[in-house]
């Protein structure tokens, strides 16, 4: 085999037509599949991702979004190709095979970042043990210099989807395929990509002294990463919506790097702003339209519920192997077997049925919201509260981590520009600061005339 091949194109000119899979997706056309990435792909691991739902209970609302997160990790391993490719078009790597080894790297880090997803929601997460009970051996390779809180590296901490997905990548039956398919890439350093906290093994990122970790986790997540590249214009399409329609091809082609110092940054050409703005708001508004659809809210919070009961029975194991098991499926069957109250209402599909709904920024935080609840419940009607928020930015928040991973704006049509972070760019950024709150209150459906009723009569 030929010592360096950037993508399947190179392959074909070789000759090495079996070394390639195609794919048909309804989102990029024809995705292009080594073999070697065909054998994760055929893992039981990987293969469990057919049966994880994308959206989760967001198919009650949009019966069209039936679609899984197999299909959308490959989608997004393939827009993080597009990318590499962008980024390094006219960039000349030092070492011999260093641009192959690098892009495979991110691909699979793209390709496995999801892995670890439990089933139906992130409620699953409150029934995932201990992390120590998960025994995940990468998280001893810790980076003290980015300065993460304790809580990241709290043994005693509940275990999350990411830290099942880096177990996955580094200390599973996964693994031993992985080494056997790439056996000059470490998994560790595929999990590096994925997780920003741990430590690099060796200098794998390394060339001509350059450091590239940085961008190639911009890659796989950030502001402007190949899994929201992905998943916007996906679930757009399956929900049947406008919302989360992106320009995916000018995004790519406008990606470029910024060099600071020994490592490489992500960046972004200043004619690509105003899509990157637009590719924001249409992130925003899936979240407040789609994503946070009461429907789908409801049956999240029954969930949490039944999750959080001191007799739900419902745990997710700690053995690896065992988590392969743990689908959506398994969880509706264990649902629908289920004496509780909650279980039943979802496997019964007979969910509380939404009676107010306040969108606000406002910091109060829902004082009218919990008045209305407290007042609902005295009068014996039983209340779902749920408060779903979000910010149109990570760089809005207070995490350390976002911020030693800037995204430049750069210009390439005026060389005396400096590059510049890109949260300092664009107003976007300052007009949509505050944070947008959905408040709704939920009673059961049998009460819902009763309880309009009621909070009308008590001017609520």
């Amino acid at each position: 085999m030929p010592k360096d091949y950037n993508n399947g194109s190179d392959f074909r000119k070789a000759g090495l037509y079996n070394k390639i899979m195609e794919i048909r997706d309804p989102i990029h056309g024809t995705m292009e599949l080594r073999d070697e990435e065909v054998a994760v792909l055929d893992s039981v691991a990987f293969q469990r991702l057919r049966q994880i739902k994308q959206l989760g209970f967001s198919e009650f609302s949009f019966p069209g979004a039936t679609h899984n997160r197999y299909l959308h990790s490959i989608g997004a391993a393939h827009v993080a190709g597009l990318i590499f490719d962008s980024v390094f078009r006219n960039f000349k790597f030092k070492s011999s095979g260093a641009r192959s080894r690098l892009r495979q790297a991110l691909r699979l880090a793209v390709l496995l970042h999801d892995i670890g997803h439990g089933p139906l929601s992130h409620a699953s997460e409150e029934v995932m043990p201990k992390l120590a009970k998960l025994k995940v051996k990468a998280y001893k390779h810790f980076r003290k210099d980015l300065k993460l809180p304790a809580k990241v590296t709290d043994p005693k901490r509940q275990a999350n989807h990411e830290d099942y997905t880096i177990k996955f990548i580094t200390d599973s039956s996964l693994t031993k395929i992985f080494k056997k398919a790439f056996p000059d890439i470490d998994p560790l350093s595929v999990a590096c990509l994925v997780d920003k906290s741990l430590a690099a093994p060796d200098d794998f990122f390394i060339d001509g002294g350059i450091d590239f970790r940085s961008i190639l986790s911009q890659i796989v997540s950030s502001e402007l990463d190949a899994d929201r590249l992905d998943y916007l214009e996906r679930d757009a399409y399956f929900c049947g919506t406008n919302y989360g329609r992106i320009e995916l091809e000018w995004l790519i082609a406008n990606l470029t790097f910024c060099q600071v110092d020994k490592e490489m940054f992500l960046a972004l050409n200043r004619r690509g702003l105003y899509a990157f703005d637009d590719f924001l708001l249409a992130r925003h508004h899936m979240n407040l339209m789609v994503y946070f659809h009461h429907k789908a809210i409801v049956y999240e919070e029954t969930l949490m519920r039944y999750l959080t009961d001191p007799n739900c029975a419902f745990r997710l194991p700690a053995d690896i192997e065992d988590y392969i098991d743990c689908t959506d499926y398994a969880l509706y069957q264990h649902l629908k077997s289920s004496k509780n109250e909650w279980a039943r209402r979802i496997s019964e599909r007979r969910m509380y049925r939404m009676l107010f709904e306040l969108h606000t920024t406002a910091e109060e935080k829902g004082q009218r919201s919990r008045k209305m609840e407290t007042a609902l419940e005295r009068e014996g009607i039983p209340v779902i509260l749920a408060s779903s928020s979000i910010r149109l930015s990570k760089y809005h928040g207070e995490s350390t981590i976002e911020k030693d991973f800037p995204i430049f704006v750069v210009d390439l049509y005026d060389r005396q520009s400096k590059p510049f972070p890109i949260e300092q760019t664009t107003m976007i950024f300052n007009k949509y600061d505050e944070i947008r709150r959905i408040e709704r209150l939920y009673v059961p459906p049998e009460m819902h005339a009763k309880a309009e009723k009621f909070i009308i009569s008590k001017k609520l």
